[in-house]
C-alpha cells in the first residue's frame, strides 16, 4: 500500500477559491509583498486621482479628496487589441507638444482623417510622426515645426499609415 500521493477528488476545486480562477504559487521578495497585494486587490495598478485642479498659474489651496483611482491603461488606451506605444526622435512635432523621448499612445483601429497626428511609413522606410493634411487631393505629412518642410504622398503608392497618435506620455524628472 502506497502513502500520500494525488487523490482523485481531493483538494479544492480549480477556479473556485479567492480569486475565482487557478493559481500558481510564486516567490515573491519580501520588500515588494504590499505592493503585489495592492495590485491583485485592485485588479491592476490605479493610482489615486485628486478631484482638486492644479493651478498652473496663481495657487490655491488643494484639497485632500481622492475622486476615484485611475488606471492609466483604462484612461489612455480606449482599444487594447489596437494599440501600441512607440517612442519619439527628433523635434519635427515640437509645435505639436511632441518633443524627443515621449512615449506616443498610438491606436491603430480609428480612420488617419485631416488634422489628426499620424504614424506613418513612406516607401517602406523608418516610422514618422507627423500631422495629416487631407485636402483638395492633396495628402501630406505636416510637421509642426518651421525648420522642417511638408511631406507629399499624394502619389506615393508604397505609403502606410501605421495609426492615430491619441496621447503622448512625458516624464519631466
Amino acid at each position: 500500500m502506497t502513502k500520500g500521493g494525488a487523490r482523485i477528488g481531493a483538494g479544492r476545486p480549480k477556479g473556485l477559491g479567492k480569486f475565482g480562477e487557478a493559481t500558481k504559487p510564486m516567490r515573491i521578495p519580501c520588500s515588494m509583498v504590499d505592493q503585489v497585494m495592492d495590485f491583485i486587490a485592485l485588479k491592476s495598478f490605479k493610482l489615486p486621482l485628486y478631484s482638486s485642479k492644479v493651478q498652473a498659474g496663481f495657487p490655491s489651496p488643494a484639497d485632500d479628496h481622492i475622486e476615484m483611482r485611475l488606471d492609466l491603461n483604462e484612461y489612455l488606451v480606449q482599444h487594447p487589441a489596437a494599440t501600441f506605444l512607440v517612442r519619439a526622435t527628433g523635434d519635427s512635432m515640437e509645435g505639436a507638444g511632441i518633443y524627443e523621448g515621449d512615449i506616443l499612445v498610438v491606436d491603430r483601429s480609428l480612420e488617419p482623417r485631416h488634422d489628426r497626428i499620424v504614424i506613418a511609413s513612406i516607401e517602406g522606410g523608418d516610422l514618422t510622426v507627423k500631422r495629416l493634411y487631407k485636402r483638395e487631393g492633396k495628402v501630406l505629412l505636416m510637421p509642426e515645426n518651421p525648420a522642417y518642410e511638408p511631406i507629399d504622398i499624394t502619389h506615393v503608392q508604397d505609403s502606410l499609415m501605421w495609426g492615430v497618435v491619441v496621447s503622448v506620455v512625458r516624464q519631466v524628472v
